[in-house]
């Protein structure tokens, strides 16, 4: 048989340029006949026949190979292996492997006995084997790409399948990665070989090296391969193995930048590879170079995988073998000025490891403090990188540092100061970094070693004060002789001082007592003993003072991070939370008040998870900060303390705190994590009456019940006996804001609102004579000055309409005793209140008429003139009976409003019922008629039983009745007591200069605006005179309140208020800033619920976004934002504003350009940019001066409305127009 004369580098040339190219002239004639039809070579019948005696052969004598209709078969075979089974194709790679691995053991049996005449042919065999290698190994390669692009790839796990299974194998179930394995480990022993003695030369030796490598990095470029952790050790052994002892160095160099830049799946492995080759094979010299390489190399600024993939290679590399980086460190800092964000974000991490790894090793030279330094100073400045991704790695990299052992103190506080820098970034991802990392360094902060964690500033401050006074009582005075005048001495020669001592008194030498030697020594001692102590306290202080320094820039970053709760950013709003509860386990005091601030985060809206996820961390963080005891407590010391977490809550807050405390208590509570036994500790607390104690901690206790109360009712139902004693008793008459807490706990006994559309919690009302009605009704009556009264009044009246039968007969019995105690000629300074124990009279409707009469004849009577004290108790008194009016009017029209849903729930229920409407059809037919008279009684509240006999009446007619009631009864009607006032308020209101009492007028005003919502007529006939108030009063509250009443008007009556919107908008300019505030919150209101018609008024809200106040700007900008949502609202409207705001000649430049940028900012569609320029341009031609024509400009500059006609027009400038002479 003919042997093959077989040349790789021919061989080479012809498989690189096209493998289909390379001819095989003695082919098995089978073979032969399927060139011209390849799909037959599917046929494993076909294929095995020429195979079998092959694999025979050369399973026989590897040098089987050289034959040349073997190899030529051989060859044939790997040119369509596109048609091969994979049965096929594994077997050819058996075949080969198994060849290539024979080959191996006798080359090495041959260079042991030192058989120098056959290595000629042992590197003829290994060049053939090594060829085919590679072409079966590509060939694989691609099969399995074209497998794994079709179906799930195969993961290579499981037992490697022996040559014997191979017949088993079935199309499309082979996986290739066992054999692979077999493959690569033939290539390593292979490569163990001496190979320098059979190839003589470096370039057969590379071109060698090269068929085993390359194949290698085919295998790498499969990213289901490399996910192999055998295949990939397997290649990682090859190409060590290459480059440690074969010379692979350079070319694996530039294989593996090339992998860096193509394949974004290489950039672990490879860092993995150079580890592996440095630690295990001692060959770093690879790793320096390609980070050498990559340190100059520049990337295209549009490519972007080429940087990723060499950021993930370095920090990879850094992480394996910091030692590696550290040495090329210096040259990789170049890519600092990389346009790359990614390379720069990649490098400050690197800098972190290297770091990191410093503090890990034993050398502490000072070349070792250098390195660190150096560090340090790179990362700092990169606080400020231009892109907000390598701001937020900086910071995340510092947040790992925080965690090392080691704690760097002055680059502590440092990193400190800058993270609270960062916290007024542009970018939320910055921020919420920056808030994470200040977490992190209290968590870990260094100050720990004297004094515990905690970083209470007063605690600090003491400490200093005391070290201070210590360091200056240890001092000795400027100019007493002692420790300095010794020192000074220290430098004189001893032995001039001997001479000079001898030339006064030769005769007398200086000879010390013992007594002398003692005290001297002692006095040494002494010295001693002070210098070291002051060292200790100089120490001890410079320690307080580092610890201040830190704790002041947390204080900074509190202030900062309470602005971030607002933001839009869910995960920024939930570290900020993080930050105050880690700093609250610190004890740093101004985190009290990012936590009460948390509080309005209950509120967040948010279908989406983000809102839901916000709220539950909200209740998260406060569980864990109020209501979880320690576990060392037992459960009633536990429930103590969770009792006195919830009361001290209360403490300090403001209303708006409160409304949201309720709403967190109130989810908690139907969360079911408030325990029965802590309720009942509060109630403890409020009813505790054998010893005085705190009137804040008794209030607190009732507020936070009634907090509770609005989730579950019963709370309050089963206590009323301890309300009836505290609140409602003496406590209550003591201390007024307790009597109102204890009402508004009340109200919670008939929920209304949202908790009304459950059924569940209804409790039937109370008849008027009930023990606790009367003591709301006389808690009315409670002779005092005190402005608390009004709150206590207020509340009490909103619980008697909560839970009474017949809260308007109650609370007209309230006004005729308030009127009489007030317009009786008998009334002493103060107006007497009724005895508390006397119970309601239930028949307290039937007042003789003549009792009324009687107080509307006092009403008309002229005043007498009584003395300066006495007007000053009548006032007051007048002023209580107004506000009670007042309040009583707006809770009766809510009262009727309920009773008209009432009405209709049932009716719904009813109708719901066919079979019960069907059993009631007659009786309500009959009843009907009877009823409908009925209705027009203003002081009627209908019962269940009454409402069951109106089932005919329909929904219209009852509503008509009940508007009926409102606008012509309650302040018209013959029998109406609130009618009496009507005219009385008016009266006042209207002569504020003869009832000029600053109170009175506000009482009045508040009265008239209260009644004005009840009914239309009257709110017409006196519109004119609210609005007079409104503009000409000159006290702030007056203001405020006629301005809330106008609102409240444009909701009940819209076409009477309508009209005279431009004097809510006056207000705007109002010289108060609160009364400013006020109409703010009241506009924005009306304009997004869509109540009032906007105008051309939004120009006035527009000014808002420059107020000295920044609460007035604030509200304006989340004004415009939402308004922002509606319609286009803010791009319809802006022509409007921009002509009133340039109108303004009183506004400068940057706020008008501020404020046109802000609103500009919510026009965002290129259409609508467009359409604004062209209206904004026709203006430039009628600006009156250069000012003008300026502003007109700046707008049009910030509109993206690519108008060549427009740009030019700008671009010619202000046209300076000379009439003729």
């Amino acid at each position: 048989m003919d042997n093959i004369n077989f040349d790789i580098n021919d061989a080479l040339k012809h498989y690189m340029s096209d493998p289909a190219s390379i001819p095989t002239p003695e082919a098995d004639g089978a073979l032969v006949d399927c060139e011209n039809d390849p799909e037959s070579l599917t046929d494993n019948g076909v294929v095995n026949a020429i195979l079998n005696p092959i694999v025979e052969a050369v399973a026989d004598n590897p040098d089987a190979i050289t034959r040349s209709h073997i190899f030529d078969s051989l060859q044939f075979l790997l040119k369509y292996t596109s048609f091969l089974s994979a049965h096929a194709l594994s077997k050819i790679f058996d075949l080969i492997t198994s060849g290539l691995a024979t080959e191996a053991d006798a080359i090495h049996h041959d260079l042991e006995s030192d058989e120098q005449e056959l290595i000629a042919h042992h590197k003829h065999l290994l060049e053939i084997y090594g060829f085919l290698l590679q072409w079966t190994i590509a060939a694989v390669e691609t099969k399995a790409a074209e497998k794994s692009s079709a179906t799930v790839p195969a993961r290579g796990r499981g037992k490697p399948k022996s040559k014997k299974d191979a017949s088993a194998i079935k199309d499309g179930s082979w996986d290739s990665s066992s054999q692979l394995e077999t493959a690569l480990n033939t290539m390593c022993k292979v490569l163990k070989l001496k190979l320098g003695k059979i190839f003589l030369t470096t370039s057969e030796r590379d071109t060698f090296i090269g068929l085993l490598t390359r194949p290698v990095y085919m295998v790498l470029e499969s990213e289901q391969r490399v996910k192999n952790t055998s295949i990939r050790m397997h290649t990682f052994k090859v190409l060590c193995i290459a480059v440690k002892h074969h010379g692979h160095g350079y070319a694996a160099q530039i294989s593996i930048v090339q992998n860096l830049t193509y394949f974004e799946h290489l950039s672990e492995p490879m860092a993995e590879f150079l580890h592996i080759l440095a630690e295990q094979y001692d060959y770093p010299q690879l790793a320096d170079e390609i980070l050498r390489e990559i340190s100059n190399k520049e990337f295209n600024s549009n490519d972007t995988k080429g940087p990723k993939s060499v950021s993930t290679f370095m920090v990879k590399l850094s992480e394996l073998a910091p030692r590696l980086v550290i040495k090329q460190v210096t040259l990789m800092a170049k890519q600092l000025d990389s346009e790359s964000h990614t390379l720069r974000s990649a490098l400050i991490e690197v800098f972190g490891n290297m770091l990191a790894h410093l503090t890990k090793s034993d050398e502490r030279g000072e070349n070792h403090k250098t390195q660190m330094n150096a560090f340090f100073d790179v990362l700092e400045e990169r606080f400020l990188d231009v892109n907000p991704y390598c701001r937020c790695r900086t910071i995340q990299v510092y947040i790992k540092l925080c965690e090392l052992d080691q704690k760097f103190p002055k680059r502590r506080q440092k990193a400190a100061e800058l993270a609270c820098r960062s916290l007024e970034d542009r970018s939320s991802h910055v921020r919420r970094n920056a808030v994470k990392l200040l977490g992190t360094l209290i968590r870990t902060h260094p100050f720990t070693a004297l004094h515990g964690a905690q970083l209470a500033r007063k605690d600090w401050q003491e400490r200093l004060d005391k070290v201070e006074s210590e360091l200056n009582a240890l001092k000795p005075p400027v100019d007493a002789p002692g420790l300095d005048g010794d020192k000074g001495n220290t430098t004189v020669d001893p032995a001039l001082l001997d001479d000079a001592t001898q030339i006064e008194s030769p005769q007398k030498p200086s000879q010390m007592t013992d007594e002398e030697k003692i005290a001297a020594v002692r006095k040494a001692q002494e010295e001693a003993a002070t210098s070291e102590a002051i060292d200790k306290l100089t120490l001890t202080k410079r320690y307080y003072t580092e610890a201040l320094k830190f704790i002041d820039v947390l204080h900074e970053a509190t202030t900062t991070v309470c602005q971030l709760l607002g933001s839009k950013n869910k995960s920024e709003i939930i570290e900020a939370m993080d930050f105050f509860e880690i700093g609250d386990a610190y004890n740093i005091e101004q985190n009290k008040l990012g936590i009460r601030r948390m509080l309005r985060l209950i509120w967040t809206k948010g279908n989406s998870d983000e809102g839901k996820g916000v709220q539950t961390h909200l209740i998260e963080c406060y569980k864990r900060l109020f209501f979880e005891a320690p576990d060392a407590f037992s459960p009633n010391d536990a429930a103590n303390y969770i009792a006195r977490n919830m009361i001290s809550l209360t403490f300090g807050a403001t209303p708006a705190e409160l409304t949201s405390l309720e709403q967190l208590l109130s989810t908690m509570m139907k969360g079911g994590m408030i325990p029965d036994v802590v309720i009942a500790k509060l109630w403890q607390v409020y009813g505790v009456q054998k010893r005085e104690i705190s009137r804040k901690q008794r209030r607190g206790a009732i507020i936070v019940v009634g907090m509770l109360a609005t989730a579950n009712p019963e709370i309050v139902v089963g206590e009323m006996e301890t309300m009836l004693r505290t609140g409602l008793g003496p406590h209550g008459r003591d201390d007024l804001q307790l009597a109102k807490y204890t009402c508004v706990a009340l109200r919670r006994f008939n929920p209304t609102g949202r908790q009304a559309k459950e059924p569940a919690v209804q409790f039937s009302r109370l008849p008027n004579d009930h023990a606790v009605l009367g003591r709301l009704a006389a808690i009315t009556e409670v002779p005092t000055e005190s402005k608390e009264w009004y709150g206590v009044a207020e509340q009490a009246i909103n619980a008697i309409y909560a839970i009474s039968r017949h809260p308007d007969v109650l609370c007209s019995e309230i006004i005729r005793h308030k009127a009489k105690a007030v317009f009786s000629s008998q009334s002493s300074s103060r107006p007497t209140s009724r005895d508390e124990t006397r119970p309601v009279s239930s028949q307290s409707n039937d007042v003789e008429m003549e009792d009324e009469a009687t107080v509307l004849g006092l009403l008309q009577q002229p005043p007498a003139s009584p003395t300066k004290k006495q007007n000053k108790d009548n006032a007051v008194a007048l002023s209580q009976l107004l506000f009670i009016v007042g309040h009583v009017a707006i809770k009766q029209i809510v009262h009727l409003e309920l009773c008209e849903l009432n009405f209709k729930r049932r009716k719904q229920e009813k109708e719901k019922s066919a079979q019960a409407a069907k059993e009631r059809s007659t009786l309500s037919a009959s009843t009907s008629g009877r009823k409908s008279s009925a209705q027009v009684k203003p002081k009627e509240d209908e019962e269940g039983d009454e409402l069951d006999l109106i089932g005919g009446t329909t929904e219209d007619d009852f509503t008509e009745a009940m508007a009926h009631i409102r606008e012509r009864e309650l302040l018209y009607g013959p029998s109406s007591l609130l009618a009496v006032f009507g005219p009385l308020v008016s009266e006042i209101c209207a002569n504020n200069t003869t009832y000029k009492d600053r109170g009175l007028q506000q009482a009045a005003t508040l009265c008239l605006a209260k009644l004005m919502c009840v009914s239309s007529e009257y709110c017409e006939a006196h519109l004119p005179l609210l609005i007079t108030i409104m503009e000409r009063s000159t006290d702030a509250t007056v203001r405020s309140n006629a301005v809330i009443a106008l609102g409240d008007m444009a909701v009940c009556f819209n076409h009477l208020i309508d009209e005279n919107t431009d004097f809510l908008y006056r207000r705007l300019a109002d010289p108060e800033p609160s009364v400013k505030r006020t109409c703010l919150m009241t506009l924005t209101f009306l304009i997004l619920a869509g109540q009032v018609k906007v105008k051309g008024q939004l120009g006035e809200m527009a000014k808002c976004l420059e107020d000295e106040d920044k609460r007035i700007a604030d509200l304006a900008r989340m004004f415009f934002t939402e308004l922002s949502t509606k319609d286009n609202a803010v791009y319809n409207h802006f022509v409007d504003m921009f002509s009133l705001l340039l109108a303004d000649k009183s506004m400068d430049d940057e706020s008008f350009r501020r404020i046109v940028r802000f609103l500009l900012g919510f026009v965002e569609k290129d259409k609508h940019a467009k359409q604004l320029a062209e209206k904004l341009a026709a203006r430039l031609a009628r600006c009156d001066d250069e000012r003008q024509w300026g502003d007109v400009a700046f707008a049009l500059g910030l509109l993206q409305h690519k108008n060549e006609d427009i740009t030019k027009l700008v671009s010619e400038g202000f046209k300076m127009v000379q009439a003729p002479a």
